[in-house]
C-alpha cells in the first residue's frame, strides 16, 4: 500500500555552537516538482522540456559545487606544480635506465 507524504516535513536545524537542537522546529515545504501529470494539467509539452529541465538542475548542482570548492593560493599552486615536475622527471629518468638495462640484458641473452 503506497501513502501519500505531506508536502511539508519537519526539519532541526542544529548549529555549530548549539550543543542541542533548537525547541521547536522550523517547517521546511518541498520544491515543486514539475511531473508528466502536472505538465499535461498545464498545458506544456513536458517531453520537450524534460532535457532544459535536466541541463537546469545539472548546471545549477555545478556551481553550488563549485562555490563549495577550497582554491589553493598562488604559492600553494607553484609548490604543487613544482613537485608535480619533479616527480615526473624522476620517473621519466627511472624508465629511461630500466628500459636501457633491459635491452642491454635481452642483447646479452640473445646476442
Amino acid at each position: 500500500m503506497v501513502t501519500k507524504k505531506d508536502s511539508t516535513s519537519t526539519v532541526t536545524r542544529i548549529k555549530a555552537s548549539s550543543d542541542a537542537p533548537s525547541k521547536k522546529p522550523k517547517k521546511v515545504e518541498k520544491a515543486a516538482v514539475v511531473t508528466p501529470k502536472r505538465a499535461k494539467a498545464e498545458g506544456t509539452p513536458f517531453i520537450l522540456l524534460r532535457p532544459f529541465i535536466a541541463a537546469g538542475r545539472y548546471f545549477k548542482g555545478a556551481w553550488v559545487e563549485l562555490r563549495q570548492v577550497r582554491w589553493p593560493t598562488r604559492g600553494a599552486t607553484w609548490s604543487l606544480t613544482g613537485a608535480v615536475l619533479l616527480f615526473t622527471g624522476f620517473f621519466v629518468v627511472m624508465v629511461l635506465l630500466l628500459d636501457a638495462g633491459f635491452k642491454f640484458l635481452f642483447e646479452q641473452i640473445l646476442g
